[in-house]
């Protein structure tokens, strides 16, 4: 999964935990990369404002007070959900990576 909003994929750490954090945008499970953490556009915990949340099977829990509530159908108050235009799938860089590797050269 690439980052929500640069779009850089993960890449495995060198030693020990990854420096990549989970988060919840717009009610849908993201990925944020180091360089994008910065940024502070992550939807809050309604009870005690933390960002530490998590979204699953129409949930939303927060882990630091456990707070849970129902997801809104992948709309939050502010909008829908994030579409990040322009960014690569991973097809294209599965596409990309086997051209490489094989020598081929780039049909478009």
């Amino acid at each position: 999964m690439p980052c929500y909003r640069c779009g850089v994929r993960q890449t495995d750490p060198v030693r020990g935990a990854s420096p990549w954090r989970r988060g919840v945008r717009r009610e849908t499970q993201v990925l944020i990369c180091p360089a994008c953490q910065r940024e502070h556009d992550l939807d809050h915990c309604r009870s005690c404002g933390s960002t530490m949340l998590i979204c699953r099977l129409g949930e939303v829990e927060c882990r630091t007070c456990g707070a849970v509530r129902l997801a809104n159908s992948g709309e939050a108050e502010d909008g829908p959900s994030l579409v990040r235009a322009g960014a690569p799938g991973l097809s294209e860089e599965v596409e990309a990576a086997l051209s490489r590797v094989l020598g081929r050269h780039p049909t478009s």
